[in-house]
């Protein structure tokens, strides 16, 4: 849920991939059919120094670590959530997890009409105008489970769904994510609340005050559990954070460039969290028999959860994806709560006193 704040003279409010591959330590083919919803993603994701990928197993706790665990926990113990999984009944339109395009070089571009303009891509920033720009599939106006929610595009949800729309660029390997879709199908014309585009290849970070389709103005995909990574023998380990929401947040640190809250006592936008080697004598990824949450949990420790939203505590977003168990993911993820985490210094980053 985006909660925006003011800015400017308006208000500034505010998308995740899935597959069946092992990662590579190089760009991975394009799928030889496109577009096409929940293909394997190109890979790598950003490069190995991204913030998304970065090993904070030695960076310092925040001072006021504790205190930020008490808000999050608000007199209770609050326990993690996988915000994700596949359709919500077998066959249905609605569906858990942020679902994802892959299209190629070749994908027409088209204009959308943003709310929030002044910080999206995708718009001459001199006259307000938005011009050819995002890579977006047809599929996505008219069929399901291609925009967040499950509903095609055409569907006008936005009051009741954030309604994100990923796109993946495989043959440039960029990266567009939308906020708040929607097709006007009578105006044949693409709306949306934000957006925002990330080239795979790069470090860039979104301009300072500017959002994304995110509140934090980072992207979404890299921080999404994944499928192919989680359930995937061949793949050791995750190597990247997760993205993971709160019910309140107060300002904003490196990564993130945008502010959504002020909230007195909670972590701001761009805060890190970090599972905890040990609690009580014992490391809490131990509390799962389950290969594939461990390996879930271990990424915890070694990159952490980054807040990137406002939404419930301690909720862990992933892939739409119509393999997940959620019979599996729930109770696994409840085994571990908030008070398991310690907050890494804020806007700690590697090599930066």
């Amino acid at each position: 849920m985006h909660l925006p704040i003011p800015r400017r003279a308006a208000a500034t409010a505010l998308l995740a991939l899935a597959a069946a591959a092992p990662p590579t330590t190089h760009a991975q083919a394009c799928p030889p059919e496109l577009p096409v919803q929940g293909a394997p993603p190109p890979l790598p994701v950003f490069p190995a120094d991204n913030w998304w990928n970065t090993d904070i197993r030695s960076a310092p706790v925040d001072p006021d670590s504790a205190r930020y665990i008490a808000f999050i926990d608000n007199g209770g113990t609050r326990r993690l959530h996988p915000d994700f999984g596949g359709e919500v009944r077998p066959g249905s339109v609605k569906v858990y997890g942020f679902p994802y395009a892959i299209v190629g070089g070749s994908q027409p571009l088209q204009t959308v009409r943003f709310l929030y303009a002044d910080e999206s891509d995708g718009v001459d920033h001199d006259t307000g105008k938005s011009y050819p720009f995002y890579p977006l599939p047809d599929e996505a106006i008219t069929q399901p489970h291609w925009v967040e929610g499950g509903a095609p595009a055409e569907v006008d949800q936005r009051r009741r769904n954030d309604r994100h729309l990923l796109v993946i660029d495989c043959a440039n390997r960029h990266l567009y994510e939308l906020y708040n879709v929607w097709f006007n199908t009578a105006k044949g014309q693409w709306r949306a609340g934000s957006g925002a585009f990330f080239d795979l290849t790069r470090n860039d970070r979104r301009p300072e005050g500017w959002t994304s389709a995110d509140a934090a103005g980072l992207a979404i995909f890299p921080g999404l559990v994944r499928h192919d990574e989680a359930w995937n023998d061949a793949v050791p380990e995750i190597t990247h954070a997760f993205r993971v929401t709160v019910r309140a947040t107060n300002g904003h640190v490196y990564p993130a460039s945008h502010t959504a809250g002020s909230t007195p006592g909670a972590l701001p936008m761009g805060a890190r969290l970090r599972l905890k080697q040990t609690v009580n004598g014992q490391d809490p990824v131990n509390r799962t028999n389950d290969p594939h949450l461990r390996k879930i949990f271990r990424a915890m420790q070694r990159h952490g959860l980054i807040v990137a939203d406002n939404g419930s505590d301690m909720y862990i977003s992933g892939t739409f994806d119509v393999r997940w168990d959620n019979d599996v993911l729930n109770p696994g993820f409840a085994l571990l709560s908030a008070s398991d985490f310690e907050v890494v210094r804020l806007g700690w980053r590697p090599g930066v006193p």
